[in-house]
């Protein structure tokens, strides 16, 4: 019997093994002093080898990159997030579209004007998804807080 649970715990543990979480995607948010009341919030995200994070303009079918921020009196954003990246584009016959997305790593960038100087944080959250060539992995949502103003 010591034996029988012996084998099944061997063989169990691999299958345990390869269930952990797969996170293909690191977050890094910093901010950038332009002059003394613009600053540019940068949100990079490095991608492991294999995967793609969809574009904010994604098409018909994926979650497309989006970003939320939250309300702040001291910080006004100035236009839309804007992508700095290789962009690709290419027909997915699962979804049936072509599809735009990057690979290895993109910086999304969101230009705000602080008022007054105060220093203050800029805080939000980016929800994207990734697949590779045999699967998506759950849309998904990290927060974050970057400073900026002051001195």
């Amino acid at each position: 019997m010591k034996k029988l649970l012996t084998a099944l715990a061997l063989f169990a543990l691999p299958i345990l093994a390869s269930a952990q979480i797969e996170n293909p995607v690191k977050w890094s948010f910093t901010s950038k002093k332009v002059n003394a009341t613009t600053y540019e919030v940068h949100a990079t995200a490095t991608i492991e080898s294999g995967w793609h994070l969809y574009a904010q303009e994604a098409g018909e079918g994926p979650v497309p990159t989006s970003f939320k921020f939250a309300k702040n009196p001291l910080v006004a954003a100035d236009g839309k997030v804007k992508e700095n990246g290789k962009l690709h584009k290419s027909f997915d016959k699962n979804f049936n579209s072509e599809l735009k997305y990057y690979e290895n790593t993109v910086n999304f960038v969101q230009t705000v004007t602080v008022k007054g100087k105060a220093a203050t944080k800029v805080k939000g959250s980016v929800e994207f998804m990734v697949c590779d060539d045999h699967q998506c992995l759950p849309p998904k949502e990290v927060e974050f807080a970057v400073s900026v103003g002051g001195k």
